[in-house]
């Protein structure tokens, strides 16, 4: 790992990994105008409906608000790996990830992906285990939630400098919580590793990413110094 601007390097306060497992359906449903979705599309509800039907601790449904600054367009690029533009992401969390694999073959869940598969232009469908954490991620709330889709030809690499791009988040940010959800071997192997946090409000944490200068010469340059693509979305639950 390459750390550059190591003044500004503080690694993140993390908690002990959960044994969570994640069950993750995202899909690209409409087009994107820069950093904003497009109009909200009547999936989302049909989609909340049949979530309720999956057995899980936690079952949510994410729609998309914006797509903030990342970096490794040229990266995913050259590996032939399509940006991720999900608006809707379904994110069912179970007791473990063998129960998440499990409920990826339910019927409940095969109807709801089929629902949404044929409503999309892509999709991403993913059991994770819980890789590290910084806070459990309060759903109970309408706050702003963030995933993070990040791709490196290292995985180890990746951890590493996500460990300093989280603590920057915390320090700059008030970050309050973060479940880090790495895919199970043999998952699909786009995202090395998907990042799920929240804050209160955008205006916690969206005039950081914009204001600033650290954003840009620490978070996103460690990312392109170590070959990282970022790329984060904000999203607000589907009720």
């Amino acid at each position: 790992m390459r750390l550059v601007n190591d003044r500004h390097a503080v690694k993140a306060r993390l908690l002990k990994p959960t044994g969570d497992g994640f069950l993750l359906l995202a899909a690209q449903v409409g087009t994107w105008r820069g950093p904003l979705p497009s109009a909200v599309s009547p999936l989302a509800a049909k989609a909340r409906e049949q979530a309720r039907r999956l057995e899980a601790l936690e079952v949510d449904v994410f729609q998309a608000v914006l797509r903030p600054p990342g970096e490794g367009d040229g990266l995913l690029a050259a590996r032939g790996i399509s940006p991720a533009r999900y608006d809707l992401v379904v994110l069912a969390r179970t007791d473990s990830p063998q129960t998440a694999l499990r409920l990826r073959e339910s019927r409940a869940y095969l109807e709801l992906a089929a629902t949404v598969r044929a409503a999309s232009r892509r999709t991403h469908e993913t059991v994770a285990a819980n890789a590290a954490r910084l806070g459990d991620v309060d759903h109970g709330e309408d706050h702003a939630f963030l995933f993070n889709y990040f791709y490196a030809d290292d995985p180890e690499t990746l951890l590493k400098v996500w460990e300093y791009t989280a603590g920057w988040f915390q320090a700059k940010t008030a970050l309050p919580n973060s479940a880090l959800m790495r895919p199970l071997a043999g998952e699909p192997a786009e995202y090395g590793i998907i990042n799920h946090a929240s804050w209160p409000s955008l205006r916690t944490f969206l005039p950081s990413l914009l204001l600033r200068p650290t954003f840009r010469s620490f978070v996103l340059a460690n990312f392109k110094a170590n070959g990282v693509a970022a790329q984060p979305i904000i999203y607000r639950r589907v009720r």
